[in-house]
Formats: structure tokens, sequence, C-alpha cells
């Protein structure tokens, strides 16, 4: 259930950057659950935090058109929804994995 509501982690500089000053991290989610189930789902998967608050936006969906041999190929690109999580003080998620120096 789970990994139905959470799709993946966002892995960007940005996306690092928040996690690294104010505490928040960005995952990509099913586009027909809300917030409460978002809460739950995190802290089903990671029991060892608390969610702060949890804000969501929806990136719609882009034409993308290419040019081939056969001629011009049009598509679409999905659209997606986001989430940012803000956890509480002093707590962290090892989504990015660990670096050894």
């Amino acid at each position: 259930m789970v990994r139905d509501i959470i799709i993946k982690p966002v892995i960007s500089e940005k996306a690092e950057t928040k996690s690294g000053k104010l505490n928040q991290y960005t995952f990509i989610v099913d586009k027909t659950v809300n917030k409460l189930e978002i809460v739950k789902a995190i802290s089903a998967m990671f029991p060892e935090v608390t969610v702060k608050s949890v804000n969501t936006m929806i990136n719609p969906g882009k034409a993308k058109t290419r040019n081939t041999k056969s001629g011009v190929v049009r598509g679409m690109v999905s659209s997606k929804k986001k989430a940012i999580v803000t956890l509480g003080e002093g707590e962290t998620l090892e989504i990015y994995g660990t670096t050894e120096e």
C-alpha cells in the first residue's frame, strides 16, 4: 500500500538543498492521494520520524514533438504530483544514500 502512494523520491540539486537547509524532502506520489494519506505513508515507511507538514503540487503534462525520417511524431509527457514533506527539528531521512570519504 505504501509503495502505491509514494512512487519515488526526487533526487535533484534543489531537493537536496531543501533537505539540508530546511529539513524538507520531495517525493513523487500518486495523483489521487491526499495529504493525510501521504503523512500515513511516510510514517509507515520511516517510523522514527514525525511529519510536521505536507505541501503538494501537480506538474501538468507537456506536449513533445520529434522530427524523424518518417515524419513528425507528437506525444505527451504525463503529469506528476509532488509532495514536499517537512520533518521535525533534527530529524533526517537517508534517501540519498551515504557517501564515505
